[in-house]
């Protein structure tokens, strides 16, 4: 059996972030999902599963992730036309949560450096 290109996987995972992210906008009539950024995809070793991650304005996060799993099987269905792979994987949408921990660092540095220079 011959090895797989170096880098593939991340590569179908890259162009299923670009496409979803086309997808979901147009396709996706849910009220729960609002409006969605996808930050980024993992793909398993055997393309079986895929975990998405967004996140979102105008929504709860948890109520856009129950409206993305629920048009998970559409969104595949349009992925199978627009990939040339064998196995399109299964999708799962995940709420990421590194944007707000990345404001709330920016956050705490702030208050830090106000403290510091009211202290000299």
């Amino acid at each position: 059996m011959r090895a797989a290109k170096p880098g593939r996987a991340l590569r179908v995972a890259d162009q299923i972030q670009k496409d979803l992210a086309r997808l979901i906008p147009q396709e996706v009539r849910d009220p729960r999902v609002g409006l969605v950024t996808l930050t980024g995809c993992e793909i398993t070793p055997d393309y079986a599963h895929a975990k998405v991650y967004f996140t979102v304005i105008g929504a709860e996060p948890s109520q856009a992730r129950e409206g993305l799993n629920a048009a998970a099987g559409m969104l595949r269905n349009h992925l199978f036309k627009l990939l040339s792979i064998h196995t399109v994987p299964t999708l799962h949408f995940e709420h990421d949560t590194s944007v707000a921990k990345g404001f709330e660092m920016d956050r705490l540095i702030d208050q830090a450096m106000k403290q510091t220079k009211g202290e000299q």
